[in-house]
């Protein structure tokens, strides 16, 4: 059910709030929006007109964040975004976009892919989504994590022109500092608040073995180079020792997954003050569905590395942000909460949710001026900007309630606008 009315302002009456970093909820209060941020917590408002969302004592809590998320590929198969006319994929990238906003994430970190159109679309108010940072096409070397492309397609430009993913705006394969550079610098000329790399193997890649080390460090270094000339950093896809390492040495902010990682490596990033990108992958209903016996060898690595890795980066104090890296199912994006909610295996509900909100927020404001979206976020307090949720029930106490947003999502507000309103 969906209200985007602009409204001056809206009252979230009687609410218990979470407000992105306690540990638990305050006092009934009321909650004031005006425009697009929160104006007051606890006051009454005075002069004006405002509409008032009574919440009965239910919970008021920060919009959700994914660190990692395709929005581009999350729910079409991997044969189609390989082969589809990019309108298809547009039109289904919009979809995507809409089911997670009602699904409560109200931002995304992209991790890779062609949503520099999507992101528009959204911000001017034509297609209903989350914010987006993003990172634009992932870079790649040949034979690397992003390169997908077919056997006759090599050597480059055989065919007389690049390959469909490169066209599309989903990777750029580049070799050497050059064309890093290149590559890296075109992606924030289009708009990238940071910029994604593959530094090593991957699951779902075809010729990549996972231990593989991609690129040199030079050529990270490059990345990294042009990255900060810009005012953001490199996240960069890695799972071994010997990719994580050279990548903190090159200068990266951010490491993606990393499940087959020893404590030494575990204790660089903590040195480097780098952020670990963790996504809980298990050998559970939310394991990718692989049919290439390569693939699901990498994976069983991948899974059984997951409890390790969680385990050592809370006994080294890591900043670890939590996302999906949900790609080509359509069903597995709808366990988007879900997911989330299966991280008490490692934490408590109170520190899940620091980890989705506040924690997430702040990796995001490490895109510094290229942040897209500047203010506080993943927090309610005075000045913040107006990502909201109304819970039915207390997720402190029951995280579960996250994995099912249609009932326990009555509300939900974006930017100060409401996009879904069940209460009347």
């Amino acid at each position: 059910m969906s209200d985007s009315t602009t409204e001056e302002s809206v009252l979230f009456g009687d609410v218990r709030v979470f407000d992105g970093r306690s540990d638990r909820l305050s006092e009934s209060t009321d909650v004031l929006v005006t425009g697009k941020t929160i104006t007051s917590i606890g006051e009454q408002p005075t002069g004006g007109t405002h509409r008032r969302i009574e919440g009965g004592g239910r919970v008021l809590m920060p919009g959700l964040i994914d660190a990692h998320a395709h929005l581009a590929f999350s729910t079409v198969p991997l044969q189609i975004a390989l082969t589809a006319d990019f309108g298809y994929l547009a039109i289904r990238s919009a979809e995507a976009a809409g089911q997670m906003l009602l699904r409560g994430f109200t931002s995304a970190r992209d991790a890779g892919g062609p949503v520099f159109g999507l992101k528009r679309a959204i911000d001017e108010g034509h297609v209903p989504g989350p914010r987006i940072w993003p990172s634009g096409a992932f870079i790649s070397q040949t034979s690397g994590h992003g390169d997908f492309r077919l056997p006759y397609e090599t050597p480059r430009g055989v065919c007389g022109h690049i390959s469909h993913a490169e066209q599309l705006g989903a990777v750029v394969i580049a070799d050497g500092v050059d064309e890093v550079l290149r590559g890296t610098r075109e992606q924030l000329m289009h708009g990238a608040s940071q910029i994604k790399m593959m530094a090593g193997g991957g699951v779902a890649s075809v010729y990549d073995p996972i231990d593989a080390t991609q690129y040199t460090e030079a050529e990270l270094h490059a990345g990294v180079q042009a990255a900060e000339n810009w005012g953001t950093y490199v996240m960069v896809h890695a799972y071994t020792d010997r990719a994580v390492g050279q990548a903190l040495r090159a200068g990266v902010r951010c490491i993606e997954h990393g499940q087959l990682l020893t404590e030494a490596t575990v204790a660089a990033i903590a040195e480097h003050q780098a952020w670990w990108s963790l996504q809980p992958f298990l050998d559970d209903e939310d394991s990718p569905r692989i049919t290439d016996p390569r693939g699901v060898a990498k994976l069983r690595q991948v899974v059984d590395g997951t409890d390790r890795a969680y385990t050592l980066a809370r006994k080294y104090g890591i900043d670890i942000a939590w996302g999906t890296d949900t790609l080509f199912d359509p069903h597995l994006a709808t366990r988007q909460g879900a997911q989330l909610a299966k991280m008490t295996r490692w934490f408590t509900p109170a520190e899940v949710l620091r980890m989705a909100t506040s924690g997430n927020a702040r990796l995001l404001a490490m895109s510094g001026e290229r942040n897209p979206y500047p203010g506080p976020l993943g927090v309610i307090e005075p000045g913040a900007l107006a990502d909201l949720l109304l819970v039915e029930g207390n997720p402190l106490e029951n995280l579960e309630l996250v994995s099912t947003p249609d009932t326990s999502f009555p509300v939900i507000m974006k930017d100060g606008v409401v996009h879904k309103n069940t209460l009347g």
